[in-house]
């Protein structure tokens, strides 16, 4: 068995697909799209996204309800590309706790993106 998050945007699918392989993190292995009627024609029926340790789906749905309550968690070892990544995945959203070290001492922070998908980074810092 093993767990994937399946992302639902309204109609933004592809944008923020397209935004998170300009952001480093892999692309799109698989797209299926809805057909040539109705309305969501041409819009992402379901696509499969892939990068180093990242696997997730997503796909445009029409009754997609905003995404609250989970949030993608990137464990990360080295804090310059963590920032680097977490600039990336910010640009057009919301930072929701900046980077920094938290009380368990790793370097973490939490943002919303551009498209509404929460997202944590959390870098383990070598312990003296």
């Amino acid at each position: 068995m093993q767990m994937s998050n399946y992302l639902f945007f309204t109609t933004h699918c592809e944008p923020a697909l397209a935004f998170y392989s300009a952001c480093g993190l892999g692309k799109v292995t698989e797209i299926k799209r809805h057909g040539a009627a109705g309305p969501m024609q041409g819009k992402i029926l379901h696509a499969k996204f892939e990068g180093p340790g990242i696997q997730f789906y997503a796909s445009d749905n029409d009754d997609a309800e905003p995404m609250h309550g989970s949030a993608h968690i990137l464990m990360m070892d080295d804090a310059e590309a963590t920032t680097d990544l977490f600039a990336r995945l910010a640009e057009g959203g919301t930072i929701t706790r900046p980077l920094g070290i938290q009380p368990w001492g790793d370097y973490c922070g939490k943002l919303t993106d551009r498209f509404g998908v929460q997202w944590m980074l959390n870098c383990t810092l070598p312990r003296e």
